[in-house]
């Protein structure tokens, strides 16, 4: 396999060989910095954040300029013709022409998706709204493995705003597929969402046991902790000992401890509210001086608030400025790859810490949407040519995952598009919990989001969703 011309649009791009890989090919390049100028001599990067950045941009830029590349940026929206209602399609088919390789952040989830299937070059993920941000993981595993050699078996505490944090979720699944155990610490009301712990759990094969779940470890823990990914290293006799392996973990220590701000910029107004009622965990030299800390590495994405004290700085575990040093020669790594000018071959790999789900794909252009307002298939510049797909990762209850977001829809209505001996009046809609769901096969069904529309494309309302109209209208009658 050859990173040569593919994109990187989440963390689940790459192999673990691939990154170890790039993580060798950063470290050749950062042994001897003034012999790559002129590895991506002629090519031209485009430069797309149109979100705020620091870190990101610069080192990215500071990547191409170093290989001996160009650079051609845009760091303001109202800047571009999207202001003036341009689509992203439209917008990746014309930088594709002028570029050999984009780098694009943009506030909707799923949008740097849209950029590689439009563009026609390789396309590099910087951060696409709360989904994800997998070149900031390759700096945070490179971290990892400068300082700790290894990544396996090790026990990783991520804390803050594990809702929003687009660090948390690409960093979630690298760990997972690393096999290193995973120690989750939100904020108030900023829990890890439904469809990260999902994919944390089907297509990974460690186990996540939350903590409420587990008896006995209530006083023992040193500090509050939402749930614990347990990596399937752990001995065998303890597999089947939730409780048990869940206090061995608590008590041997952390080795990383991952903190990230409030993206107070991505939250709604419940959240707001609750951030009002609730303070922010706070990571200072009065924690660290726990006994379980005392070889912790302390990392951030930054920039940082209030969550991370600046009294840290000076504390040799403090690992963020490295972080952000680091991200120069992986950036630079990963461009040459994209671009081809550095082969990086990596053979085909088995991982036994992924599970393969083969999910069946749902892709019909009417009858259910993304629920996610900030999904870029829900905005009404995208959504006039972006045809909603989904994987149907459940059925009891029926469950999709948006292809762009990853987010997940629990849509109520069912329907065959091969209806009994094709005569309309068999041509009915069912709940999407009924029997319905299973016996209809994958490439017949179809799914509504409301009864209107299911209605609308000629369908009519089942047994027992008939039967439910006529107890709920008569309910209605005595109520009058």
């Amino acid at each position: 396999m050859t990173l040569t011309k593919r994109s990187l649009v989440t963390i689940d791009d790459l192999s673990n060989g691939e990154i170890e890989a790039l993580f060798a090919l950063a470290d050749e390049m950062s042994d001897s910095m003034d012999a790559q100028f002129g590895v991506c001599r002629g090519k031209v990067m485009a430069s797309l954040f149109l979100e705020p950045s620091t870190r990101t941009r610069l080192s990215f830029e500071t990547a191409m300029h170093r290989l001996g590349g160009s650079v051609i940026s845009v760091a303001d929206a109202r800047a571009t013709s999207l202001a003036k209602g341009e689509s992203i399609a439209d917008m990746a088919r014309v930088v594709g022409s002028y570029a050999d390789i984009i780098v694009i952040r943009h506030p909707w989830e799923g949008a740097a998706r849209v950029v590689a299937d439009y563009a026609g070059i390789p396309v590099i993920n910087a951060g696409d709204g709360g989904h994800e941000h997998p070149t900031q993981t390759l700096c945070d595993l490179y971290t990892i493995k400068k300082e700790r050699q290894t990544i396996k078996g090790l026990r990783i505490a991520l804390w803050g705003d594990l809702k929003h944090g687009r660090t948390i979720h690409s960093l979630a699944y690298a760990l997972a597929k690393f096999g290193a155990t995973i120690h989750f610490r939100s904020g108030p009301g900023l829990e890890l969402p439904d469809y990260v712990e999902r994919k944390l759990t089907t297509e990974y094969t460690g186990r996540l046991e939350r903590y409420d779940d587990v008896t006995g470890t209530g006083k023992e823990r040193l500090f509050p902790l939402d749930a614990i990914y347990i990596t399937p290293n752990e001995p065998h006799q303890l597999a089947n000992i939730p409780a048990v392996s869940m206090q061995i973990e608590l008590k041997t220590g952390i080795d990383a401890l991952y903190v990230t701000r409030l993206q107070r910029e991505r939250l709604s107004p419940a959240d707001k509210e609750q951030e009002l009622k609730e303070e922010y965990p706070v990571v200072d030299k009065k924690l660290l001086k726990e006994k379980e800390f005392e070889r912790t590495l302390v990392m951030h994405p930054l920039p940082r608030v209030d969550e991370l004290a600046y009294e840290v700085d000076a504390d040799p575990r403090s690992m963020y400025f490295k972080q952000a040093v680091r991200g120069v020669p992986i950036r630079m790594a990963l461009i040459a790859s994209l671009l081809g000018t550095r082969e990086v071959s990596v053979p085909e790999e088995d991982n036994p810490f992924i599970r393969k789900v083969d999910y069946p794909v749902y892709r019909r252009g009417f009858g259910v949407r993304c629920t996610n307002p900030g999904c870029v298939s829900t905005q009404e510049s995208e959504a006039r040519y972006i045809r909603p797909e989904f994987r149907i990762v459940d059925y009891r209850p029926l469950t999709l995952r948006c292809a762009y977001c990853e987010h997940e829809v629990h849509p109520p209505y069912i329907a065959s598009s091969d209806w009994h001996e094709g005569k309309l009046e068999t041509k009915k809609y069912h709940g999407a919990g009924s029997q319905w769901a299973r016996r209809i096969k994958a490439e017949n069904l179809i799914i509504f989001d409301s009864e209107a529309k299911a209605e609308a494309h000629g369908f009519k309302p089942g047994h027992y969703i008939k039967q439910r109209h006529q107890d709920n209208g008569k309910k209605a009658g005595q109520g009058e």
